[in-house]
């Protein structure tokens, strides 16, 4: 399996126990997906990540969640051919809280469709591990796109400097 694969691609090196570190290992994920899934550079795939480490175990869900959301992106954000295509992993600390997001610049869902009727195994896949880490989900789509975020549920952005 592609994702499970990736995901502990990244982790190896670490060694149990070891904090993994979220920027590199979310980027190297990210930059391994893009190579995996992206053929033609129609379709980018970047990071916005805080400083921060994390547990093998917390990072382990967390790249799963981000495997996930990336893939759906792809195959149902970008039915088209489009130039400018984009996908954005962010991660965020606010102390012990964080809120991971996957968003894209694709077709949304139309507002007769949402919220969709029947949720696929990789929306099943990501409520469970957002379960294991204490954490809730939430979708927004719009016709510009969509973003799904993984938070603490007392997570709180950090007010942006002046």
């Amino acid at each position: 399996m592609l994702s499970v694969a990736t995901v502990q691609k990244h982790l190896h090196p670490a060694g149990d126990g070891a904090p993994i570190e979220l920027r590199s290992y979310l980027s190297q994920l990210c930059s391994s997906l893009a190579g995996c899934m992206i053929k033609d550079d129609s379709c980018t795939i970047g990071t916005n990540v805080s400083e921060g480490a994390v547990t093998s175990a917390t990072a382990v869900s967390i790249g799963l969640i981000v495997t996930e959301r990336v893939i759906n992106a792809l195959k149902h954000a970008f039915p088209e051919t489009k130039p400018g295509c984009a996908i954005v992993v962010s991660y965020e600390i606010n102390g012990a809280d964080w809120k991971l997001s996957v968003s894209d610049n694709g077709v949304g869902v139309s507002s007769g469709d949402w919220p969709p009727a029947k949720s696929g195994l990789g929306t099943a896949i990501v409520n469970a591990l957002a379960a294991q880490l204490n954490a809730q989900v939430d979708t927004v789509s719009l016709p510009t796109g969509t973003i799904v975020s993984v938070a603490r549920a007392t997570f709180k952005s950090l007010p942006e400097a002046a």
